[in-house]
């Protein structure tokens, strides 16, 4: 077995953030006095990512998203807790570690603003020193996938989102890293940009092995490229397991939508609650727990005549939802 290319333990992060104090005499208090309150960003979080996994990391404003990955990246220095990534500590050995990631951050650049996307990507290869032949193999390889070449010749000032996007993509894998970090890389985009950054996302993942954590406030990205999930909040680690896992712990009704091929006086069936019925068309909850799909399947097919159907799984951010909601009662 692989070893873990990140390993946390029991990482924390923690700020001091003056008081601010509200009333008559606020300005003058604020300015003499020192208070400070301790905001715990990340709270005791451990984990480990082997090689090859494409990680969803989710979470609300504020839960610890963006802390835990500038810890990662060697941006920021833990207060305490254990870091490894690549063998490495990342703050400790930051060039080395450096030299070894990609990291796209949605709403920053790391291309030269006023310069031409394809000159931007020039310094990057000497800036990383990767062999002109190898650059040139992966920049026609993104290029493809990615439809760069519409706007290599522009300034990155000038590309629209969904272009700036696509090419500091580009820049993050030239060097042929083997962990991707990326924070919200689908932010303010249209539905086909999305998608096409989807798709480029897994074809490094599975045909390069390209490690992949990806923090995002749409878990669509979740839904359609991740087989695992951690879900954070106010610095705590509340869920770290498969998106399967994930929706059977914390939902467990799923759907059956059926089509039949005549109409029915009653398509009533032992197992399920029919929630809507317009004809010949039914649609059944039912709890995993209690009947699977293939069982209820079998009891409607030996009472009616089944033209087709769709086994429906309860959407992640329903479930998402849910864990916040437990998590303020329980707090």
């Amino acid at each position: 077995m692989n070893s873990p290319i990140i390993t946390v333990s029991n990482l924390n992060k923690h700020f001091k953030v003056r008081k601010h104090h509200r009333g008559r005499m606020a300005n003058l208090r604020n300015f003499f006095t020192r208070e400070c309150r301790l905001v715990r960003a990340v709270d005791g979080v451990s984990f480990q990512i082997a090689p090859g996994e494409l990680v969803g990391y989710i979470g609300p404003n504020g839960a610890g998203k963006s802390t835990t990955l500038k810890m990662l990246t060697g941006l920021l220095v833990p207060t305490d807790g254990e870091l490894y990534v690549g063998g490495r500590v990342p703050w400790k050995e930051r060039q080395a570690h450096v030299a070894s990631l990609g990291a796209v951050f949605g709403q920053r650049t790391t291309l030269w603003w006023d310069l031409p996307v394809i000159e931007s990507l020039d310094l990057l290869q000497h800036i990383y020193k990767i062999p002109p032949v190898r650059f040139r193999q992966n920049l026609d390889e993104f290029e493809s996938l990615l439809e760069l070449g519409p706007f290599l010749d522009t300034p990155v000032r000038s590309l629209s989102l969904g272009q700036r996007m696509r090419a500091d993509i580009c820049a993050a894998l030239l060097h042929d890293p083997k962990l991707l970090f990326l924070d919200e890389p689908t932010i303010g985009l249209d539905v086909v940009a999305k998608e096409r950054i989807r798709q480029f996302i897994l074809h490094i993942n599975r045909e390069r092995g390209t490690t992949v954590i990806l923090t995002t406030h749409d878990l669509s990205d979740v839904e359609k490229l991740c087989e695992r999930v951690m879900i954070i909040d106010h610095g705590k680690l509340l869920f770290d397991g498969t998106l399967e896992a994930l929706r059977e712990r914390f939902n467990g009704r799923r759907e059956l939508a059926v089509d039949f091929a005549e109409a029915y006086e009653s398509v009533e069936v032992d197992g399920a609650q029919v929630v809507a019925w317009d004809g010949k068309r039914a649609t059944y909850q039912f709890e995993r727990k209690a009947i699977t799909a293939s069982e209820l399947i079998g009891r409607l097919s030996a009472r009616y005549q089944i033209h087709d159907l769709e086994v429906r799984e309860p959407e992640i951010e329903a479930t998402v939802r849910r864990i916040y909601e437990e998590r303020l009662l329980e707090s």
